[in-house]
């Protein structure tokens, strides 16, 4: 009696193993999935480009392990556990990858608005200082106008730094510093030219 008592025992531990390891375990998978979505919306596709690749190559090996256990007789998802425990980590590795590198960002997008500032704000007194006469009017009203279109470029800079467009938002702050460097150098090089020929 009581060996037939432990093998009933012995039998039910090894369903039970079976069973567990026999089982899909979609609930991780789920919300796996849902993390990935996650990382995605916070822009890990575009900010973390190569390790969010990394990641959904992870989770799509997860998938193809699914795929060849359902395939089987005994089926055993244990490393479709294991490999979801890689992804889950990968995951939270690429959420603080992504948040650094907006953060890095957003550092480069402020530094180039106060540069650009700066830039407007030297070239507005270098324009006061320029040469007035018949041609050099018409050449200070069109760079009037070049530094009117800087400071609106900044000015949706600012905007899109606000709606959470931080590469775009960099990618207009660069061109917006090259444009006032560029002015800098016309107007310091027209005022040299001006008082080289006033001296003579």
């Amino acid at each position: 009696m009581k060996t037939k008592f432990l093998t009933l025992i012995a039998a039910l531990s090894v369903a039970v193993l079976l069973s567990s390891c026999g089982k899909v375990p979609q609930a991780e998978i789920d919300a796996a999935n849902a993390a990935i979505e996650e990382v995605k919306t916070a822009g890990a596709d575009v900010y973390v480009a190569e390790a969010f690749t990394a990641l959904q190559d992870s989770m799509l090996a997860v998938n193809q392990s699914v795929e060849a256990q359902n395939g089987k007789l005994f089926k055993n998802y244990s490393k479709v556990t294991e490999q979801l425990a890689v992804v889950n980590q990968l995951t939270a590795e690429v959420k603080t990858k992504t948040e650094a590198r907006k953060e890095e960002v957003k550092v480069e997008v402020a530094a180039l608005q106060a540069e650009v500032a700066a830039l407007v704000a030297q070239n507005n007194e270098l324009v006061a200082q320029a040469p007035k006469g018949k041609e050099g009017t018409a050449a200070l009203e069109a760079i009037k106008g070049d530094i009117s279109v800087v400071e609106a470029s900044i000015a949706d800079v600012a905007n899109q730094v606000a709606a959470d467009q931080l590469l775009p938002a960099l990618d207009k702050a660069k061109a917006a510093k090259e444009k006032a460097v560029a002015l800098n150098t016309e107007l310091n090089e027209v005022i040299a030219k001006y008082s080289k020929n006033r001296k003579k």
